[in-house]
C-alpha cells in the first residue's frame, strides 16, 4: 500500500519519498507511531505554517485517513530559539535556520544551552578546525556524538547510547558499563605483613614497618 500525502511546499516530490507500509520496502517514509504523535507533529507544522519568523520550504502535508502520514518536511526560521528547533519532534520534520560564518562560536554556545537533553548531536562539516571547536564545545551536549553523518541509528552492543542531563547517563544498553549499574563493586585488602608501631616511617621509626 502506498500513501500519497499532500504537500503544499516545494522540495522532493512524493514519487522520490514515497509512503506507506513498511512491508513494502520501495516506500521511504512509513507512518508516525500514533494519533497522539501526528497530532503533536501536525501542531508544529501548522505553527509554522503561521509563524511570521518561519516558513515550510519543503513538505508540509498530512493525512490521517488511513493511518497515520506526516509528509516529510522543512521548516526555515530566522529565529534561533524558535520552539521548532528546542523539541523532540520524533517525526519527518526538520527545523533548519542559517546564521553567519562569524557567528558560529556563537552558535555552539545556543546550541549547548538550548535541551535539557543531550542524547544525540551531530555536526556536518568540511573544515577541520570547526569540527573540532564543535566536538569540544559540545562534549557535554551529546553522549552520541556523529561527524558527517545521520545522528540516529546507535546500534546496541556497539555503543553505550547514553548522555548526559535529563537523557541519563552513558551506561545504557549496548555497552559494557550497563554492566555496573547490576553490581556492587567491592574491595578487599588483607595485610599479610601488620605493623606492629602506630608511627609511619616516614617519622623515621624502623619498626614501624616489618623487615622482609
Amino acid at each position: 500500500m502506498n500513501k500519497s500525502v499532500h504537500s503544499d511546499g516545494a522540495g522532493c516530490s512524493e514519487e522520490e519519498l514515497p509512503q506507506g507500509d513498511v512491508r513494502d520496502f520501495d516506500n521511504f517514509v512509513n507512518a508516525v507511531i500514533d494519533e497522539k504523535a501526528f497530532d503533536g507533529l501536525v501542531a508544529f507544522i501548522e505553527r509554522a505554517r503561521h509563524a511570521p519568523e518561519a516558513e515550510i520550504i519543503a513538505g508540509g502535508g498530512y493525512d490521517k485517513s488511513e493511518g497515520y502520514f506526516i509528509g516529510p518536511t522543512v521548516i526555515r526560521t530566522d529565529d534561533p530559539h524558535f520552539i521548532a528547533l528546542k523539541e523532540e519532534l520524533f517525526g519527518p520534520v526538520l527545523t533548519v535556520s542559517v546564521y553567519n560564518d562569524d557567528a558560529f562560536d556563537g552558535m555552539l554556545e545556543l546550541w549547548d544551552g538550548t535541551s535539557p537533553y543531550a542524547l544525540t548531536g551531530a555536526i556536518f562539516a568540511r573544515d577541520r578546525s570547526a569540527v573540532q571547536q564543535a566536538c569540544r564545545r559540545l562534549r557535554y551536549g551529546a553522549g552520541n556524538f556523529y561527524i558527517n553523518d545521520k545522528p540516529t541509528g546507535a546500534v546496541a552492543g556497539q555503543q553505550p547510547f547514553g548522555g548526559s542531563r535529563r537523557s541519563g547517563t552513558n551506561d545504557k544498553a549496548g555497552s559494557a558499563l550497563n554492566l555496573l549499574r547490576w553490581i556492587s563493586p567491592r574491595t578487599i585488602k588483607e595485610n599479610l605483613l601488620p605493623l606492629t608501631h602506630e608511627a609511619y616511617g616516614s617519622c623515621g621509626d624502623p619498626l614501624a614497618f616489618p623487615r622482609q
